[in-house]
C-alpha cells in the first residue's frame, strides 16, 4: 500500500477555517491523504468563536493547539503574535514532519506559518495569493507568496500578478476561492435555522429576518488603526438611519479591534436601539445564508467582495481596507463619512439583488484544491521565473 501524503493545514483565525473547510472535507475523503490540523492565534480564543472547537466538532484531527496570540490594541501585538507563531509552529512542524503545509490568505499570523515551513524545508501551499488590498495584508500576502512553493489562487488577475512577481506558472493553479463553496451550499439552509441560531448568539433587540434587515461588519484599518473608534461610530450612526433592522457583527483581531468593539458597546449603551442587535460570532455557512436575505452588507470585510458577489448581495464597502481587490457590480465604495455611507445604503436598498458573479469561482473550489494537492509531484527547488 502506498504511503499517504501528510498534509498539515494551519488555522490561525476564524476566517481561515471558513475559507478552507470545503477543501479539508474533500481532502479528508482521499485515501492517499493524511490530513492534520494545527490551530493557533485567535482560533483558540472564546471571544473570537473558539474555531478550534468547531474544527474538532467537524471531525478533523487537530494535532496541536499553539497559544501564540498576544492580546492588545497596539500594532506591536501583531508583530509579537507573529513572532510567537514562528517559534511555536516551527517546533510543532519539526515534530509532525508533514509533506506539505497549507497556509490561508493574508492575516499577519500566516507569515509566521510561512517562515516556519520555509526554514524547515517543508513545501508550502498558499491559498488566495496574488490579490491586492489596501492595508498591511498586502505586504503579508506578497511576502507569503515569495515563501510559498505552490499557489492556489482565486481569480485570473491574481494568477497574472503572481507571474509578474516571478512565480513559475507551473506551480500556480486557479482553483477559485473555497469560501464561495460555502456560499453556494448555504442556500440550502432553512431560514428557521438562522432565526434559531440568532436567538442564542445576539445581544440586544430581537431581529426578525423575515422582515427587512441589514448587516454591518467592519474591521479596523491597520494603516489607520488610531481612527478605529471614530470610523465604527460613523458607520453605526449611518446604518441606524436606514430605519430597518440591523445586525452588527464584532470585528476581527487586528490592531484597533478593541477600539472598534468599544465603539459598538458605547453606541449600544448610549442609544439602547430597539431595531439593532449585536453578534459576536455566527458559523460561516449560517452567516452567509443570513447575508443572502439581507438588504445590504456594510463595512469593509472581504466577504462583501467575495461571497456577496456570488450571492448577489448589495454591498457598501467603507474606507480603504479592501482598496485594489477585485470587485463585482454589487459593490459601492465610499469614504468613512456618515452621510456618504447613509446615501450609499439607501441606494443599495432601492436597487435590490444583483446577478450572481463568478469572479471568485463557481462554488466547487474545495474539490479542485484537493485534486491539485493529490496530484503534486516533485516540485523542485524554487527559482525566480523570468
Amino acid at each position: 500500500m502506498l504511503n499517504k501524503i501528510r498534509v498539515c493545514i494551519v488555522i490561525t483565525a476564524r476566517p481561515s477555517y471558513s475559507r478552507i473547510r470545503t477543501a479539508m472535507l474533500d481532502l479528508k475523503k482521499r485515501a492517499s491523504v493524511e490530513l492534520v490540523v494545527i490551530c493557533s492565534g485567535s482560533a483558540l480564543l472564546d471571544r473570537y468563536g473558539a474555531i478550534a472547537d468547531v474544527i474538532k466538532a467537524d471531525g478533523f484531527n487537530v494535532v496541536d493547539e499553539l497559544y501564540t496570540f498576544v492580546e492588545g490594541n497596539d500594532l506591536i501585538n501583531m508583530s509579537l503574535t507573529t513572532a510567537n507563531t514562528i517559534t511555536s509552529t516551527s517546533l510543532a512542524l519539526r515534530k509532525l514532519k508533514p509533506d506539505y503545509v497549507v497556509s490561508i490568505a493574508d492575516r499577519y499570523e500566516t507569515l509566521g506559518t510561512a517562515v516556519a515551513a520555509s526554514y524547515l524545508s517543508i513545501p508550502l501551499i498558499h491559498i488566495q495569493g496574488g490579490e491586492v488590498t489596501g492595508n498591511i495584508d498586502d505586504k503579508v500576502r506578497h511576502a507569503v507568496t515569495k515563501l510559498s512553493d505552490i499557489h492556489l489562487v482565486s481569480s485570473q488577475s491574481a494568477e497574472k500578478r503572481l507571474i509578474k512577481m516571478g512565480e513559475n506558472p507551473r506551480v500556480i493553479f486557479n482553483t477559485g476561492c473555497p469560501s464561495i463553496d460555502i456560499a453556494r451550499q448555504s442556500k440550502l439552509i432553512k431560514l428557521s435555522e438562522i432565526q434559531t441560531a440568532l436567538q442564542t448568539h445576539i445581544v440586544g433587540s430581537t431581529i426578525n429576518i423575515k422582515k427587512k434587515f441589514g448587516v454591518l461588519l467592519q474591521h479596523p484599518e491597520t494603516e489607520n488603526f488610531e481612527s478605529s473608534y471614530d470610523q465604527m461610530s460613523k458607520s453605526l450612526e449611518a446604518v441606524s438611519k436606514t430605519g430597518i433592522q440591523i445586525l452588527v457583527f464584532w470585528p476581527n483581531v487586528d490592531a484597533g479591534s478593541d477600539s472598534t468593539a468599544k465603539a459598538i458597546r458605547v453606541f449600544r449603551e448610549k442609544n439602547d436601539p430597539t431595531n439593532i442587535a449585536f453578534v459576536k460570532n455566527l458559523p460561516g455557512e449560517l452567516f452567509l445564508r443570513l447575508l443572502s436575505e439581507a438588504e445590504f452588507l456594510a463595512g469593509n470585510s472581504s466577504v462583501g467582495l467575495r461571497e456577496c458577489a456570488f450571492l448577489g448581495v448589495p454591498v457598501v464597502n467603507i474606507g480603504d481596507r479592501q482598496i485594489g481587490r477585485d470587485r463585482s457590480e454589487n459593490v459601492i465604495d465610499v469614504k468613512c463619512e456618515t452621510h456618504l455611507i447613509e446615501n450609499a445604503l439607501l441606494t443599495q436598498i432601492s436597487k435590490g439583488r444583483y446577478p450572481s458573479s463568478l469572479i471568485y469561482g463557481d462554488g466547487y473550489s474545495g474539490e479542485k484544491i484537493a485534486d491539485v494537492v493529490c496530484s503534486l509531484k516533485d516540485i523542485g527547488v524554487k527559482r525566480f521565473y523570468e
